[in-house]
């Protein structure tokens, strides 16, 4: 490894490591925020239409949970096809998928998915103690039902991320795209990119 290669590889996987940690941070406060938001709510609000308000928080906190998985799971394949080619090295990105590929069902979950799940249908209590009429019940479970499904989607998605992930940078390796020098692709470079050829 060079130098630079060796800053790159140490900075990405701090990246990993660093992600990681703030991904549970967001988890926990935001959750806990949202519960205090949903207390007050179901002390306070007097339409059920209020229940939005916490709902909308509870999306948000899985939004940036989903978006740091996702960008830490995407550096993991990077590191896996760039730098852990050389025999009789330990290759953690490799390991790692392995072990996930033959772990069994019903492990932890990096989306914290089944608790967003509770959290959105206790989301739902403050809106039955203001006794809703039917038009407001059918409101307030659109908002809640697209939720629910939008955590379905993202974990489908999280499921096939490494794979799909692995592939896209191995094809980027092969065609040279990934592997370009920087001096190559500077402004001012003598080579032409395949685009101006």
């Amino acid at each position: 490894m060079t130098p630079r290669e060796l800053e790159e590889y140490r900075s990405l996987r701090a990246t990993i490591r660093e992600r990681g940690t703030t991904r549970v941070w967001i988890f926990v406060v935001g959750l806990t925020v949202w519960a205090a938001l949903t207390l007050a709510t179901a002390a306070l609000a007097a339409l059920p239409i209020a229940t939005a308000l916490p709902l909308l928080l509870l999306a948000a906190v899985f939004e940036a949970v989903y978006a740091l998985h996702t960008g830490v799971e995407r550096i993991g394949r990077y590191l896996q096809v760039f730098y852990e080619h050389e025999p009789g090295e330990r290759h953690w990105e490799r390991t790692v998928m392995a072990f996930g590929q033959t772990a069994p069902p019903g492990g932890s979950d990096p989306l914290f998915g089944r608790y967003f799940w509770m959290a959105t249908v206790t989301n739902v209590v403050p809106a039955a103690l203001t006794e809703p009429k039917v038009s407001e019940w059918i409101a307030v479970g659109v908002f809640h039902v697209i939720f629910l499904v939008r955590i379905a989607l993202a974990q489908r998605h999280a499921a096939g991320q490494r794979a799909a992930d692995l592939q896209r940078f191995e094809r980027l390796k092969g065609d040279g795209t990934g592997t370009q020098s920087a001096a190559a692709s500077a402004p001012g470079s003598s080579r032409k990119s395949s685009a101006e050829s």
